[in-house]
C-alpha cells in the first residue's frame, strides 16, 4: 500500500484509495492504509455478522486524535449520494423521512466504507429479508457496560451469571470483548419473536440479575446508579437500536476491536481488549461466533421444516439431528443448481433451485426452463430448501406435503450475473442445460402474495465483440402483461406468436430530399419505439410493450394499459412512447427519468414526476388480420378507424404531402425532424428500407460506449469523457469522445457501472494515441445517443454533446448515420 493514492480492483469493482499514509490513530501511528489492510483481511469473519443488516457508521475523517485533542466523529446513517451504485442498500422510514442504509454484504463495500474512514460499523439484531421486508431478530445481545470503579473482571463475573440464566432458557451466549470498556453477549434466536418481545425478555433478565445481585448489577441507564457496578444494557435489542458489529475497529485512542472470544479466554486473569494486529494473528483459528451465523441459516430453513414431519418424510432436514435421510449431505461451493422433476397426483412440475447463502433458493416451474427465448414460463417462489436437497431423489409419502416421486432432471453449477430481490440472471452448466443463460424476474406483489416470477431463456449475447461478461446488464426479461385494475394475471403470455421486429428507416439528407406526391410525412417524436401487442378476450385481455431490441417495457410504463380501452380485439401496433415537457413537446431528456425502472415503488414515484404517452402510427395486425402487405395509406386508415384516443393513447395524424410545411411545423414544435414514408410501401418487418426516410434538423448519432477517460480537476474522481464507436466488422469504428451533457451525479453512477464492465484490450479498431493514452476500456454493451455539430473527413464527430441512453437498442442495431 505504498503511496498516497491508488486505484484497486476489489471483487470486480474499482475503488480509489486515497491518503493511505494518513495517521488515523496518533497514539500508535496506525495509518489509513493499515486500517484498509485490516478490513480486507478480516472481511470473511466480519461480513457474516453484518450481512443484510442496515449499517450505521462512525467516521473519523481526520483520525481519532489524542486524549487532549479528540478527533471529530461523524455519525452517519444515510448512504451518501456519491456512493457507488453497486453497494447494496435498503430504506428505513424515520420520523424525518426515509433514510437509505448500506448493507455490508461484500468485500468491496467494506473497503469503500474503510476508505471513507468509517472505523466503526454498527448494525441491528435483525436482517432484511428478500424483497426488503424486516425479519424478526435472529440474535439477542446484552451489553455489559462497567460503571466508574468497575472493569472487565466485574463484566466477566456478570457474564457468567447471565450465561447461567440463558442456558436455563435454552440459549448459549457467546462473548465479545467490545473494544471499548465491557463485554457483549450474543445468543442465536430462531426468528419467531419480534424485536419488542426480545427486548422485553432481555429487560426482565436484567431486572432479575439486579434483584439477585444488587451490589454488582444495575439495569437502569442512569449513570448515578452505576458506580462500581455493571449495567446490563438490554435496550440494544430494540428494532431501532444497533450494536457494533463483531470484528469492527473502535474509534478509541488505540485501534482496539470488538473481538469475539471464548469462555476459556474470559477466565484468564489478564484478560484485555484486543487491538487489530492481535486479531489478525487469530484469524487462522475458527470464528468463536461462527455458530451465531449458523443460526441464521437455521432460521431460513424454519419455513421448510415447519411444512414437513421429519419422522415421516425421507426429505433431508438440513443438519438436524435424528435419523439419516435419503440424499447424501453435499457441501455447496456456492454455485450449484439442481432441477428436480416432481410427480404429484394428477400433475408433474419442476423445481428449480440455486445454492445461495447456505441454502437452496427455490422456484416451482410448472413447465420447466423455457426452450424458446420468445416464450416465458411462470416460476413460483417457494421456501428455501437445505443444501442436502440438491441430491435428494425418492418418494414423499401420501398425506405429506408434496407427496409424490422426486427425481433429479438436471444438476450442475452456475455463473451468477445478477442476484437481487427482483431479478436473477445465471448461466447454467449442467448435463442437459449447458451454457444456458436464464433470467428470473419478479412480477411484483399482488394477489399472488409476491411469489410469482417469470422465467426467461435469454439469447447468449456474450459471444464475439458484444461479450457482456459477468455483471453486464442486458435486455431485461419479460415482465407480466398489463391488464385493467382488478384483473388477475394467471398466464405468462407476453403477446404474439413470436418476437415482432419493427420496420426501420434510413437517414436522409434534409437538403437533398425532394419528396413528392408519393410521400407522406409524420413528425419524428424522439421517444422509445415500442411494439404493442394486445391479446385475449373479455376480462382476460392483456397488453405488452416491447422495444425494437425486444426489451420488455411493459412494467416500466403501466399507465399504457389504457390502450386496452382504446381498441377492440387483438392487435399488434407500432408506435412511440414519448414524454412531454411543460409546453407539450416530446422531451427525450425527460423520458430518461422513466427509463429502465422495474420495481413497483420506483415506477410509481417516477410516474408522479413524469407522464408518458403512446403515439400509435402503424399496425401490423388488427382483429386477427395481418396488415403488413397493405400500403402505408391503407394501414393508416385502418389505425385511425380502430384506435380511439383515450388518456395517454394518441393517434397523431400525418403531416400531409407538403415537405416544406412538415419541416417548418417540426422545427416550430422543437422536434428532431420528420419521417418521410412512401405511401404505397408495405410494412417490411425487421428490415431497414429506403421506403422510410429520417429527415433531421440536427445531427444525431447512436453510439456504443467502448471506453472512457478519467476526468481532471473537479472530475478527478470520475469520468472526463466517454469514447464512442459504431460497429464495423468485428470491432468498433472510433467516432470520437463526449464529455458534455452529463451531471456530476450521472457521471458518478456511470463510473460504477463502467467499472463492472472493464476489459484489458481496446474494442476499437482505431483510436488516436492522444485519446488512447489514459483510456479505460469496457465491454461495448451500452448504447447512447449524441448530438454533434458536424463530422470530419475521417468520420469523427465534432463537438458532440450527450443526449441520453438508448436501452431500447442493442449495439448491433447501431449504424453509421453521418450526413
Amino acid at each position: 500500500m505504498a503511496g498516497t493514492e491508488t486505484l484497486v480492483e476489489v471483487g470486480g469493482h474499482r475503488v480509489k484509495l486515497t491518503n493511505l499514509d494518513k495517521v488515523l490513530y496518533p497514539e500508535t501511528g496506525t495509518t489509513k492504509g493499515e486500517v484498509l489492510d485490516y478490513y480486507s483481511r478480516v472481511a470473511d469473519y466480519l461480513i457474516p455478522h453484518a450481512r443484510d443488516r442496515a449499517a450505521t457508521r462512525k467516521r473519523w475523517v481526520n483520525g481519532v486524535g489524542t486524549e487532549a485533542d479528540p478527533g471529530q466523529v461523524f455519525f452517519e446513517k444515510q448512504l451518501p449520494s456519491h456512493a457507488p451504485s453497486w453497494i447494496a442498500h435498503r430504506d428505513i422510514e424515520h420520523s424525518d423521512g426515509p433514510k437509505t442504509y448500506p448493507l455490508v454484504n461484500d468485500l468491496p463495500t467494506l473497503i469503500w466504507l474503510a476508505q471513507m474512514a468509517a472505523l466503526e460499523i454498527h448494525v441491528p439484531q435483525w436482517r432484511f429479508g428478500r424483497g426488503g421486508a424486516r425479519k424478526n431478530p435472529d440474535r439477542m445481545v446484552l451489553d455489559l457496560d462497567p460503571g466508574e470503579g468497575a472493569g472487565l473482571p466485574e463484566c466477566v463475573e456478570v457474564a457468567k451469571l447471565v450465561r447461567g440464566l440463558l442456558k436455563g432458557m435454552g440459549l448459549d451466549p457467546m462473548p465479545v470483548t467490545s473494544g471499548s470498556k465491557g463485554l457483549h453477549l450474543y445468543s442465536a434466536l430462531d426468528g419467531r419473536q419480534t424485536s419488542e418481545e426480545i427486548s422485553a425478555v432481555a429487560h426482565e433478565l436484567a431486572r432479575a440479575l439486579e434483584a439477585d445481585h444488587p451490589d454488582l448489577v444495575v439495569s437502569d441507564m442512569k449513570k448515578a446508579l452505576r458506580g462500581g457496578k455493571v449495567l446490563v444494557d438490554w435496550s440494544q435489542n430494540s428494532a431501532s437500536k444497533t450494536t457494533i458489529v463483531p470484528y469492527s475497529l473502535r474509534g478509541r485512542l488505540r485501534p482496539t476491536v470488538a473481538a469475539p472470544r471464548t469462555w476459556r479466554e474470559l477466565a484468564a486473569p489478564d484478560l484485555q481488549h484486543l487491538e487489530f494486529d492481535e486479531v489478525l494473528r487469530r484469524l487462522k483459528k475458527p470464528d468463536p461466533l461462527a455458530d451465531l451465523s449458523a443460526g441464521h441459516i437455521d432460521e431460513t430453513l424454519g419455513v421448510y421444516r415447519s411444512m414437513r414431519d421429519a419422522a415421516k418424510t425421507p426429505e433431508p432436514m438440513g443438519g438436524m439431528k435424528g435419523p439419516k435421510k435419503a440424499g447424501a449431505a453435499k457441501k455447496g461451493a456456492g454455485d450449484t443448481f439442481v432441477i428436480q422433476e416432481h410427480h404429484t397426483p394428477g400433475r408433474v412440475h419442476f423445481d428449480f433451485r440455486l445454492e445461495r447463502d447456505g441454502v437452496l433458493v427455490s422456484w416451482a416451474v410448472p413447465k420447466n426452463v423455457p426452450t424458446d427465448p420468445g416464450q416465458n414460463h411462470l416460476a413460483v417462489h417457494t421456501e428455501d430448501h437445505p443444501l442436502e436437497y440438491g441430491a435428494f431423489e425418492g418418494t414423499i409419502p401420501k398425506g405429506e406435503y408434496g407427496a409424490g416421486e422426486v427425481k433429479i432432471w438436471d444438476a450442475g453449477t452456475y455463473e451468477e450475473e445478477k442476484f437481487s430481490d427482483d431479478e436473477v440472471i445465471v448461466i447454467l452448466h449442467g448435463d442437459k442445460l449447458d451454457a444456458k443463460r436464464v433470467a428470473l424476474i419478479h412480477t411484483g406483489k399482488g394477489d399472488d402474495d409476491g411469489k410469482n416470477w417469470l422465467m426467461h431463456l435469454m439469447k447468449d449475447q456474450r459471444k464475439g465483440v458484444w461479450s457482456s461478461g459477468p455483471g453486464a446488464k442486458r435486455s431485461a426479461p419479460a415482465s407480466k402483461p398489463l391488464r385493467k385494475p382488478g384483473k388477475t394475471v394467471v398466464g405468462t403470455r407476453t403477446g404474439g406468436a413470436g418476437t415482432v421486429h419493427p420496420m426501420l428507416a434510413t437517414l436522409g439528407d434534409i437538403e437533398a430530399f425532394t419528396g413528392g406526391d408519393g410521400w407522406a410525412y409524420e413528425m419524428k417524436w424522439d421517444g422509445y419505439r415500442a411494439i404493442a401487442t394486445i391479446r385475449g378476450e373479455g376480462d382476460d385481455r392483456e397488453v405488452s410493450f416491447r422495444s425494437r431490441n425486444n426489451l420488455d417495457m411493459t412494467v416500466t410504463f403501466p399507465e399504457l394499459v389504457a390502450l386496452l380501452d382504446s381498441i377492440d380485439g387483438d392487435a399488434v401496433l407500432d408506435g412511440e412512447i414519448v414524454a412531454l415537457d411543460d409546453k407539450g413537446r416530446p422531451s427525450f431528456e425527460r423520458l430518461q427519468q422513466r427509463s429502465g425502472l422495474t420495481k413497483h415503488g420506483d415506477v410509481e414515484a417516477a410516474r408522479k414526476k413524469q407522464k408518458v404517452e403512446y403515439f400509435v402510427f402503424d399496425a401490423l395486425r388488427l382483429g386477427g388480420e395481418s396488415l403488413v402487405k397493405l400500403s402505408y395509406d391503407e394501414r393508416r386508415d385502418r389505425v385511425e378507424a380502430a384506435v380511439r384516443e383515450k388518456g395517454p393513447v394518441k393517434v397523431p395524424g400525418d403531416a400531409g404531402s407538403d415537405l416544406k410545411k412538415a419541416l417548418a411545423t417540426s422545427k416550430r414544435l422543437g422536434l428532431e425532424g420528420v419521417m418521410a414514408k412512401r405511401r404505397d410501401s408495405p410494412y417490411r418487418e425487421g428490415k431497414r428500407s429506403r421506403d422510410w426516410i429520417k429527415l433531421k434538423h440536427t445531427s444525431t448519432q447512436e453510439v456504443v460506449i467502448g471506453g472512457w477517460r478519467p476526468g481532471k480537476g473537479a472530475r478527478a474522481d470520475t469520468i472526463g469523457s466517454l469514447l464512442l464507436g459504431v460497429p464495423e466488422g468485428d470491432s468498433l469504428r472510433y467516432v470520437g469522445r463526449v464529455g458534455t451533457g452529463f451531471s456530476d451525479a450521472d457521471l458518478t453512477k456511470l463510473r460504477a457501472r463502467l467499472d463492472r464492465m472493464s476489459r484489458q484490450s481496446s474494442p476499437f479498431g482505431d483510436v488516436p494515441k492522444e485519446d488512447a493514452r489514459d483510456a479505460r476500456w469496457v465491454t461495448p454493451n451500452l448504447v447512447g445517443e449524441v448530438e454533434f455539430a458536424e463530422a470530419t473527413s475521417e468520420g469523427r464527430l465534432r463537438a458532440p454533446a450527450w443526449k441520453g441512453w438508448r436501452p431500447d437498442k442493442n449495439p448491433e442495431d447501431v449504424v453509421l448515420e453521418l450526413p
